[in-house]
């Protein structure tokens, strides 16, 4: 590999602020993260970069779902796209010309 072409690899802390959860990785982002730092378990300083969101609070990993409105959002589809989809019904759903 040629000297200079990537980016310092290093330890960092990658702190997720809703959760209050954090944890220490290697990152090429260890080298701007530098104006924030944190004292870790092990008694070592290091670079801490905040994220909003990580594996602790998203909803895929946690099966916390949001609640959506999925009725009214199928309700507004039909009102917007009803007639489109109701006349592409009645004509077979066949488009263009020889099909």
């Amino acid at each position: 590999m040629r000297e200079g072409t990537h980016p310092e690899y290093g330890p960092v802390v990658f702190r997720d602020r809703a959760a209050n959860h954090a944890f220490l990785t290697r990152s090429t982002l260890a080298a701007t993260a530098g104006e924030k730092t944190i004292e870790w378990e092990n008694g070592h300083t290091y670079p801490v970069v905040d994220v909003e969101i990580s594996n602790v609070s998203h909803p895929f990993y946690t099966g916390n779902a949001r609640v959506l409105d999925t009725a009214g959002r199928v309700e507004r589809f039909e009102r917007r796209y009803g007639a489109v989809g109701n006349a592409l019904g009645k004509a077979g759903g066949k488009r263009g010309g020889a099909g």
